[in-house]
């Protein structure tokens, strides 16, 4: 996700797709990439812990980095969007998709 210009704008036209093409509550798929190092990974799976999420990670060829992705059901837009800003907040570095 690029947040580069205006952070807010983006959660809401990222809301406003979410609305318009899923019936809710839905499955959602979450991706994101992190600096291979076990207590960001951690962290990442703490935010979705007691959730039911499928966490899976993979490590990139060179090792450096990691992909954390994560299949949970998720009420409404307003929820996805809150669990993205939590993981900004909480992990230095790390990339969401």
């Amino acid at each position: 996700m690029s947040e580069a210009s205006n952070p807010e704008e983006f959660y809401a036209k990222l809301k406003a797709q979410l609305h318009d093409t899923s019936l809710w509550p839905t499955e959602y798929l979450y991706k994101f990439i992190v600096p291979t190092r076990k207590e960001k990974v951690e962290k990442i799976e703490g935010i979705f812990n007691n959730m039911g999420a499928v966490i899976t990670t993979k490590q990139s060829k060179n090792g450096k980095y990691t992909s954390v992705s994560i299949n949970v059901r998720m009420k409404n837009p307003d929820v996805v969007i809150e669990k993205y800003k939590e993981v900004a907040r909480k992990v230095e570095g790390v990339i969401s998709l």
